[in-house]
């Protein structure tokens, strides 16, 4: 049994990347290397550089098929098997075979080839894959009747992406490298849009990714493989707003850097431990640095540091943790607890941990003092205990040796300094636990009789009460200073949080997005997602649990914030009410942007109606004064005149009135279209009848215009008379501004579900950030010539278009011009009716489709439609 061969896929993006003349590449090194390399299949769609790739390869030739009286052509797979060969090369690996081939697809034809031992190299563009095939009819507008299992596709042995970036595909386009001069024009403006060519490019390297990730899960499957491999690096970098944060940041960049495509985020745990030597100044400054080295800058509020910080790097899939070495002295670290370090070390997990080393260190020359902050943690109890237990004991061994009567009051304020110690460092519990048990040790120890628990005296009974009272206040304001510390420690944190949220406003972008984005964080929400007052989701940070059950915050009368996670503190509600109310403020202010950039062109358009006032007052007076000075000149000196001169008087006379009344006429359509009141009639129209009127109206002689509209071009839903006085005023402007020699092109062509007529001219062109202002009334690009109207053509085609429910967009002509596409729906019902004729005449097309994607990617997809082989 022969071994399978090996498949090897040439994965595009879209048609004319390069796939086939890389295949052909290919197989001319193996050939000069030695190997048995045969061409089985190749379309070269009549490009030299590609069908010169052809010469010095073996080429099996083609069988022929007939079908409806047509002959085809398609890949003979007995031949290639017969022939067996090391390696076939098999383009367009999603193509139909023409009825009575052994297959119906190709590629069942290359598992054959494979199958018989022999390697094959074949070409497929992203289109074809099936899984995709409805997200690039999103993108495209155009379905795809060629598919290609994704199995087939996943199944290869090595899979490669030809890549080529959106523009130096247009580049490539527009210099005829892909199809013809006379469907570039249609190709640009459709399928080759630089928007459908971005997306179709991130959509085949998503994929691909993806295809990676399979790969590298079944191997880690099949080799029983349960440790967490990190691909990306995704590297955390805590900072405290101290002069540390730099050094911590550049460290976390060069550790992204290594993988060389890790994810860097910086964070700022606004709390009470020992971090909170912050300052505002130098975490803006930071939070500047992370923009500049590419990363992200986070914030979140926590009562302790340490799980604040885990839980964000875990949270956010962190493979590496960056922290400074503590700033505290070994004091503050032995009242406070284990140092922040210790204590993420101890938490992470997985997640690798890098404690930097900085000038800021603790035991440096600019050691920051010890302040109290933050709560009587548990931790401070127990050690508040010990040193009760153990400090006791000591201090009792260390007065033994100067017992003596006179000596109590030294030993009992000795035992009263021990208690307030431990009030200081445990709280109020451990403070009155040493208090009882120094003052047993005092009046068994040191009160006589010594060694028992009498009080002889009742002076030393009051003593010991207000010993145990005085340990009790002590402990008392302990505790409340611990509360103050903590509380304002919060208001700090709060504040430093509020003071992220409003620079992020302040400096632009979507505020809406962060503040939500900083409302899930500084919570630890799982998700949070704004409702505008209509239902429709604004805007969503995070993964939303399934069936879980939202806390719905209102915010003002626009909309409700849903939160997905723990339910709030009443601490966190306050909070939560502040950022609420900025969101609210952040909504009115973008309600108030929109309105104003609705106001802008208005003002605008104001602005240029009274500067041109003068010029429509002149075109209006101008052909009013030579009717009435002809008319004048007939009355006063009509018997005088002879026959000739009385012929112009009339002719000039007619020809002022008509321009006066089509000036009017614009006028009035204007006023008509901006006030929404333009009367439109909607019926099935052809495209090619109105071509006739169309050129006799403009008075047009052969060769002054190129015609291209196809004679199967499907009706369009329009105005008759609206859709001619559209495509008059745009053949028009073609025609005054192509060069002499170079006549405008009028074409048209169907494209997702529409019928596109474009009219496009090789003259001076518009600039890209004026394509939208030559649509304003009153706009003459410059142009001061009074013969060439008052700039209403182009505000009067656009309104027109829109009304009959199309769109009108000026793009640029290859090598120079003006191209205006207008757009307008197909009438399905005259396709419909059109479809049932043919059928019922038995023309039914159900021949095979010409995928020939990267000769004009039309009929799988492509830029236009075009009859089908064999219909």
């Amino acid at each position: 049994m022969a071994v399978r061969g090996r498949l090897r896929v040439l994965l595009g993006a879209a048609p004319g990347v390069g796939k086939t003349y890389m295949m052909l590449e290919e197989g001319h090194r193996l050939h000069d290397l030695g190997k048995d390399v045969v061409v089985a299949v190749v379309e070269t769609h009549e490009r030299e550089a590609t069908a010169a790739l052809l010469n010095g390869l073996e080429l099996i030739p083609r069988r022929t098929v007939e079908h409806r009286g047509i002959i085809l052509t398609e890949m003979d797979l007995d031949a290639v098997i017969a022939r067996k060969p090391a390696l076939a090369l098999v383009d367009e690996l999603a193509h139909t075979n023409a009825p009575g081939s052994a297959n119906a697809k190709r590629w069942q034809d290359v598992e054959q080839i494979l199958a018989a031992g022999i390697d094959v190299i074949s070409t497929v563009n992203v289109q074809h894959i099936e899984s995709l095939n409805d997200v690039v009819e999103q993108i495209t507008g155009v379905p795809q009747r060629e598919t290609i299992p994704d199995s087939i596709v996943r199944s290869a042995d090595q899979i490669e992406v030809v890549d080529l970036t959106p523009q130096s595909l247009r580049d490539r386009l527009a210099e005829g490298q892909v199809y013809p001069a006379a469907r570039i024009d249609a190709a640009l403006s459709n399928y080759f849009r630089l928007g459908n060519l971005t997306a179709l490019r991130e959509l085949t390297l998503v994929w691909l990714a993806d295809e990676v990730d399979q790969a590298l899960q079944r191997y880690r499957a099949e080799h029983g493989i349960q440790e967490k491999w990190e691909a990306r690096e995704r590297v955390v970098v805590a900072l405290t707003g101290g002069p540390e944060g730099e050094t911590l940041l550049r460290r976390g960049a060069r550790v992204a850097a290594r993988s060389g495509s890790g994810e860097l985020l910086a964070v700022h745990v606004a709390s009470q431990d020992g971090l909170r030597e912050s300052d505002p100044a130098a975490l803006a400054a930071q939070r500047k640095l992370v923009e500049e080295l590419g990363g992200t800058y986070h914030q979140v509020v926590g009562t302790d540091t340490p799980e604040a910080l885990v839980a964000f790097a875990k949270a956010s899939n962190a493979t590496q943790l960056v922290i400074g070495v503590s700033r505290r002295n070994r004091l503050t670290a032995f009242l406070t607890g284990s140092g922040v370090g210790a204590t993420v070390i101890r938490e992470s997990g997985d997640i690798d941990v890098h404690i930097v080393s900085h000038a800021a260190a603790a035991g440096g020359r600019n050691l920051p003092k010890f302040r109290r902050t933050g709560a009587l943690s548990i931790r401070r109890r127990v050690y508040g205990f010990a040193l009760a237990l153990i400090a006791g004991p000591l201090l009792t061994l260390a007065l033994l040796p100067i017992r003596s009567p006179d000596s109590l009051t030294a030993e009992t304020l000795s035992y009263q300094l021990l208690v307030v110690v431990v009030a200081l460092v445990g709280g109020i519990w451990p403070a009155l636990f040493a208090a009882v048990l120094s003052g047993l040790t005092l009046d068994f120890v040191f009160v006589s009789p010594y060694n028992t628990l009498t009080i002889g005296l009742p002076t030393h009974l009051l003593a010991l009460a207000l010993y145990i009272v005085i340990a009790a206040l002590v402990s008392v304001v302990v505790d409340q200073s611990a509360r103050r510390t903590r509380s304002a420690a919060r208001a700090s944190g709060e504040s430093e949080l509020l003071v992220t949220i409003a620079g992020s406003v302040i400096r632009g972008g979507d505020a809406v997005q962060s503040l939500v984005s900083r409302t899930r964080e500084a919570f630890g929400l799982k998700a949070v997602r704004f409702i505008a007052d209509d239902g429709a989701v604004m805007t969503v940070d995070g993964d939303i649990p399934a069936d879980a059950v939202p806390t719905r915050v209102p915010v003002g009368e626009r909309g409700s914030l849903e939160l997905f996670g723990d339910d709030l503190q009443a601490g966190d509600r306050r909070l939560l009410s502040v950022i609420v109310t900025q969101l609210d403020a952040a909504l009115e202010h973008a309600d108030l942007s929109n309105a104003a950039q609705e106001v802008g062109p208005l003002e605008a358009t104001d602005r240029v109606r009274t500067a041109l006032l003068a010029a429509v007052g002149h075109d209006l007076r101008r052909p009013l004064a030579a009717a009435t000075a002809a008319v004048t000149s007939l009355r006063t000196a009509g018997s005088r005149l002879s026959s000739r001169d009385k012929v112009e008087l009339l002719d000039t006379a007619e020809v002022s009135l008509r321009n006066l009344a089509d000036l009017l006429t614009n006028l009035l359509d204007v006023s008509r279209v901006q006030a929404g009141v333009l009367a439109v009639s909607l019926q099935p129209v052809d495209v090619e009848d109105l071509l006739p009127p169309v050129l006799d109206e403009l008075s047009i002689r052969p060769g002054e215009v190129t015609i291209d509209v196809p004679e199967d071009l499907p009706p369009v839903t329009a105005d008759p008379v609206l859709l001619r006085r559209a495509i008059v005023n745009l053949l028009s402007n073609a025609l005054r501004y192509s060069p002499v020699g170079q006549p405008p092109r009028l074409s048209a062509s169907t494209f997702g579900g529409q019928v596109e007529v474009r009219v496009a001219d090789h003259g001076p062109g518009v600039p890209d950030d004026r394509k939208e202002e030559i649509f304003h009334p009153f706009q003459r690009m410059g142009d001061t010539d009074n013969n060439a109207g008052i700039g209403l053509g182009l505000a009067l085609t656009k309104g027109f278009v829109e009304g009959m429910g199309g769109t009108l967009v000026a793009d640029d002509t290859p090598a120079g011009g003006l191209t205006m596409v207008l757009a307008l729906p197909v009438d399905q019902e005259s396709v419909a009716r059109r479809a049932q004729s043919r059928a019922d005449a038995g023309l039914a097309d159900d021949g095979p489709a010409d995928d020939d994607a990267d000769d004009d990617g039309r009929a799988d997809g492509g830029p236009a439609s075009e009859p089908v082989k064999g219909a």
